[in-house]
């Protein structure tokens, strides 16, 4: 997606040997209008899929996650890192490791959400070691629900996360391939779409 692109060579800021920074537009202060056209671009690519449900865990995949769903006009349900005392029943949990925060979280989502008969899309801000990712389809599997594909919208391909979940048959569709970080540049590889 050009446009995603230029915003990151514009805007992002790479941060030691593996981080990128986009918080002016993606995971901070958020650009609506960027990521209204991310929407429509992942809702174009999987409107023949039959998606009931866009699944995406907090908090920056909400932003995308959500204009997709409006886009393919299905509902969002996002991963909640915390449980509150009102999700009492039926709680779906998976375990996650984040890299970034070097931090493991239980993430849950509300049984009555989910069910078997759903086709799901899931769509995240980042793909690095794909242990989110991994963790929405471990919920998602508890239901029997079928996953359609994973939306990234950045994608750090030098690292392992793609192949982790091509690996467990879930392919992987991302809008920015960064094929590595170069003197503090970002260098792009193919995208899928």
């Amino acid at each position: 997606m050009k446009l995603l692109k230029e915003r990151i060579l514009k805007d992002g800021h790479v941060i030691g040997e593996g981080i990128l920074k986009v918080d002016s537009f993606l995971t901070h202060q958020v650009d609506y209008e960027l990521m209204q056209e991310i929407g429509k671009c992942f809702a174009k690519h999987y409107e023949t899929y039959g998606i009931t449900k866009v699944v995406t865990i907090e908090a920056s995949g909400i932003v995308p996650a959500i204009y997709t769903a409006q886009a393919l006009n299905v509902p969002m349900i996002f991963a909640k890192k915390a449980k509150n005392i009102t999700m009492n029943e039926g709680v779906l949990t998976a375990e996650v490791f984040s890299f970034t925060k070097q931090v493991k979280s239980t993430v849950s989502i509300a049984s009555k959400f989910l069910n078997a008969d759903d086709v799901v899309l899931v769509v995240d801000d980042f793909l690095a070691h794909g242990q989110a990712a991994k963790g929405l389809l471990d919920i998602i599997g508890q239901t029997g629900a079928k996953v359609a594909g994973v939306g990234i919208v950045i994608e750090k391909s030098f690292q392992d996360g793609r192949s982790l979940l091509e690996n467990l048959g879930v392919p992987v569709t991302s809008l920015a391939r960064i094929k590595a970080f170069e003197n503090g540049k970002v260098i792009f590889g193919e995208a899928d779409i």
